[in-house]
């Protein structure tokens, strides 16, 4: 699995699929790893170059002390794209990805094919239900929350019938970095583009969980309604609808990202000259041999 460097933070990505399809950027949600697309990327890799990474503070990527931001989260996926040759991609994100994939779209349009926005929200929470987790997990470590994310990621149905991936994600938010969860969750405390994405001129597909406490039915109309153009599928699913409702939400992004458009765009090559948002970059690829992530 390669790696770039930036600044010092080590990003972890994959790639899938053949080189002359356009490029597919998923991006993780907060507790998780690039592990989460296990149910899509085989699919999604016949039809796109599918990259997938670990978001700063997750899975294989390093995790720096402090908060983080949106702006630092978005540079990092553009710097991705950078790393794969890139020029543009769509994106597809759950939940902090799926705030990673607005702030793209707003900031880097010209990098951004379509969006499938997922189990997100132009805001998500309040500020003070991020500052308690925050002060949670970097006072009693990971495993003072790790029990309770299958109550918001899954339906009790759904734990009951797959008790085996719900333990797996248990395990993965378990072993998370403490830094990491806390920075991203700092990057989500500040976020608010309840008055930006209006400006969102990509094409649109989000995507809710009929049974999700975290970001609710009520967030995605909201996108729906504020962003122009945009649709909206609802899956019999809670917070992950990814893993809860995977076919569906497989079938949904494909047919989204795939229908005929005026999207023609050569997607790579041999390396870009300028790093993104105008500001120049430090970044550095190397390689590291592959490692196993835990399955999802």
């Amino acid at each position: 699995m390669p790696e770039i460097d930036i600044g010092g933070c080590r990003l972890f990505f994959s790639v899938e699929g053949s080189a002359s399809q356009q490029v597919l950027l998923l991006s993780n949600s907060l507790g998780t790893t690039s592990a989460l697309w296990d149910r899509q990327a085989a699919a999604f890799a016949t039809a796109f170059r599918v990259v997938r990474y670990d978001t700063r503070g997750h899975g294989r990527s390093s995790a720096p002390p402090g908060d983080y931001s949106l702006d630092e989260l978005g540079r990092d996926a553009l710097r991705i794209l950078d790393a794969v040759g890139a020029d543009r991609a769509h994106i597809c994100g759950v939940s902090l990805g799926g705030m990673t994939a607005m702030w793209m779209g707003l900031h880097a349009p010209d990098r951004v094919g379509r969006l499938v926005l997922a189990s997100t929200a132009a805001r998500i929470g309040t500020p003070e239900l991020w500052r308690q987790r925050i002060a949670l997990v970097r006072g009693s470590g990971m495993a003072s929350i790790a029990e309770a994310a299958p109550t918001r990621w899954f339906t009790t149905a759904f734990s009951r019938r797959h008790p085996d991936v719900v333990s797996t994600f248990v395990t993965t938010v378990a072993s998370s970095s403490a830094n990491g969860y806390a920075g991203c969750a700092a990057a989500l405390r500040d976020a608010d583009m309840r008055a930006d994405i209006g400006r969102l001129t990509a094409p649109v597909l989000v995507i809710v969980g009929k049974a999700d406490p975290a970001t609710p039915p009520a967030d995605g109309e909201f996108l729906r309604a504020n962003i122009g153009g945009a649709r909206l599928v609802a899956l019999d699913a809670a917070h992950l609808s990814n893993v809860e409702d995977a076919d569906a939400f497989t079938t949904a992004a494909l047919d989204f990202l795939t229908a005929p458009g005026n999207e023609t765009w050569t997607t790579t090559h041999a390396a870009r000259r300028e790093t993104p948002c105008e500001e120049k970059s430090s970044a550095t690829l190397t390689s590291t041999p592959p490692s196993r992530t835990p399955p999802s």
